[in-house]
């Protein structure tokens, strides 16, 4: 129901949903060196559907791991937000990871919010909340 990633971006299937409000990244696992392009490359295409009307959420809710790739990876993408006036909010993040982010000083770069977007999807239809 929502896009993929490539294999070739090195797709673990993080999900990126068009709601009505938000565009919901919703990676699970561990993100680490191996999954961290994945995590690139779905923030990367939120951010084409997102605008300052309209945030991107990181669903941080079934994260279990994150380390510093996953951490340069969501810097990465909070740098390319701002040049459009976009922001990039944590949803749900758990302990390991509010603690990185405090530990690297990265915690005040983004709003968190304590529960996972939900929502309705998209006006537009789409039956995968993304535009064709």
């Amino acid at each position: 129901m929502a896009e993929r990633p490539s294999p070739e971006a090195g797709g673990n299937g993080i999900a990126v949903e068009v709601l009505h409000h938000v565009v919901a990244v919703r990676p699970s696992g561990e993100i680490d060196i191996e999954t961290a392009p994945s995590l690139r490359f779905a923030l990367a295409e939120a951010l084409v559907h997102a605008s300052p009307a309209k945030p991107v959420a990181v669903d941080c809710s079934h994260i279990t791991f994150c380390d510093s790739a996953a951490l340069n990876a969501l810097l990465t993408a909070r740098r390319a937000a701002q040049e459009t006036g976009t922001v990039i909010r944590l949803a749900a993040p758990n302990h390991q990871l509010q603690r990185l982010l405090e530990m690297t000083g990265a915690l005040p770069l983004f709003p968190v919010d304590q529960d996972p977007p939900n929502g309705d999807r998209s006006p537009k239809g789409c039956p995968d909340g993304l535009p064709q």
